[in-house]
């Protein structure tokens, strides 16, 4: 009989370790001293301990070890275990590597420009919103403020007249593929509280569910193709492609004070 040192030694498990086993019955002692309280194991349990030690290696739970160890499992079962384990552990590998990746992009940015960047584009999935819009067609880029404020402040009046309610911050769709400074396709949408009848301007559709990249601006905006160029640069050193209309989201919005303005600019993506 070794005493829990002894066994701790041989085994190279720490006596802690040893004695919450034995208080959750995973490897309990072979005796224990009913006067000193000691604890006694014998080297025929050095084999169940190795399978513990092999098992939580594999990264599986004391639970689970515990199921396989005293359960009558079948292989099957136990081989569905060790698989739901593989698959666990794969996607931890790649979320890992698409970490390191990120990781790697922000040092050569940080390399590029001997600062930390102005811009951190984060991914976050935007919900499904029901809106009210007016799209319009953009000649040139002087007229794009006068024409999105006339477009919201239309599609602000039709809800109100309607009955029902804006329930967001206002959101310019560009439906363009890319940069363009003449002929912009955008749309001036407001979310809803409740579907409305749409008319020959005003459409009442579903913005649906997206996976965004998403930087925020604050001020006005004159420094909006810092922010695109940002969040694009992000998108492509970060293995993503863009696969729809980007979207402004203007959080904060006061006419009379654009400094004080707050955009989050949003594209949707894809990994490549």
């Amino acid at each position: 009989m070794l005493r829990i040192g002894t066994f701790s030694r041989f085994s190279q498990v720490p006596v802690k370790t040893l004695r919450y086993y034995d208080e959750i019955g995973l490897l309990k002692p072979d005796h224990v001293d009913s006067f000193t309280g000691y604890r006694y194991y014998s080297f025929d349990q050095l084999s169940r301990l190795n399978r513990i030690v092999a098992l939580k290696d594999l990264g599986l739970t004391l639970d689970h070890i515990a199921q396989m160890l005293e359960a009558d499992l079948s292989t099957e079962e136990i081989r569905g275990m060790l698989r739901l384990k593989q698959t666990q552990l794969g996607e931890q590998m790649r979320e890992a590597q698409e970490q390191l990746l990120r990781v790697e992009a922000r040092l050569r940015q940080i390399e590029m420009e001997g600062k930390m960047p102005a811009y951190d584009a984060i991914i976050k999935t935007v919900e499904s919103q029901q809106v009210a819009s007016i799209r319009e067609i953009i000649p040139t880029q002087d007229k794009v403020g006068p024409i999105l404020d006339r477009n919201f402040d239309g599609v602000a009046n039709y809800i109100t007249e309607h009955g029902a309610k804006i329930a967001g911050p206002g959101i310019a769709v560009w439906h363009d593929d890319g940069p363009k400074d003449t002929n912009m396709d955008v749309e001036a949408a407001l979310p809803i509280d409740r579907s409305l009848m749409g008319n020959n301007s005003v459409k009442i559709y579903e913005l649906p569910v997206e996976q965004m990249a998403c930087v925020i601006h604050r001020g006005n905006f004159s420094g909006f193709p810092q922010a695109y160029e940002a969040v694009v640069t992000w998108i492509k050193s970060n293995g993503y492609r863009i696969i729809g209309s980007n979207r402004e989201v203007y959080l904060q919005h006061d006419r009379s004070a654009p400094d004080d303005s707050v955009t989050e600019i949003q594209f949707p993506i894809e990994k490549t």
